[in-house]
C-alpha cells in the first residue's frame, strides 16, 4: 500500500520513483489489470512497466502513457495553472461594470411634408 503521509520534500528523488512505482502497481492490482494488458493499451513495453513498478526510473511520456490507461491523469492537477486576480485587478474590472442601462436610440430625421 502506498503510504499516504509522505513528506515528498525530504525524499530521495529514487524513493520518489520507487513511492511513484508503488502506485502505479497497486492502482494496476486494484484494477485487476496485467501488466502485458496494461503496456500494450499504453504503447509501452512490459518491461518499461515492469520497470517503474520495481522503482526505476522511465520517461515522462511513459508514464503520462500508463496514468492514461489506469484512468489516473487527474493526478496531474497539481500541475494546472489558474489565471488568478490581484484585488486591484478586480477592483478595477468591477469600476468597468455596466451601472445602468441605456435607453434605446430613436432616429430623429426630418419628416417629408406633403408641402
Amino acid at each position: 500500500m502506498v503510504n499516504p503521509n509522505n513528506n515528498w520534500s525530504s525524499m530521495s528523488d529514487g524513493g520518489l520513483i520507487a513511492t511513484i512505482g508503488k502506485f502505479i502497481k497497486h492502482e494496476r492490482l486494484k484494477q485487476n489489470k496485467t501488466q502485458a494488458t496494461v503496456a500494450e493499451n499504453a504503447g509501452i513495453n512490459r518491461w518499461t512497466l515492469a520497470k517503474i513498478e520495481s522503482g526505476k526510473p522511465i520517461s515522462l511520456i511513459s508514464l503520462i502513457q500508463i496514468l492514461r490507461v489506469l484512468n489516473l491523469l487527474h493526478i496531474l492537477d497539481s500541475f494546472k495553472i489558474e489565471s488568478e486576480l490581484s484585488p486591484i485587478e478586480l477592483a478595477k474590472l468591477e469600476r468597468k461594470k455596466r451601472q445602468r442601462a441605456t435607453k434605446a436610440a430613436t432616429k430623429i430625421g426630418k419628416t417629408k411634408s406633403g408641402w
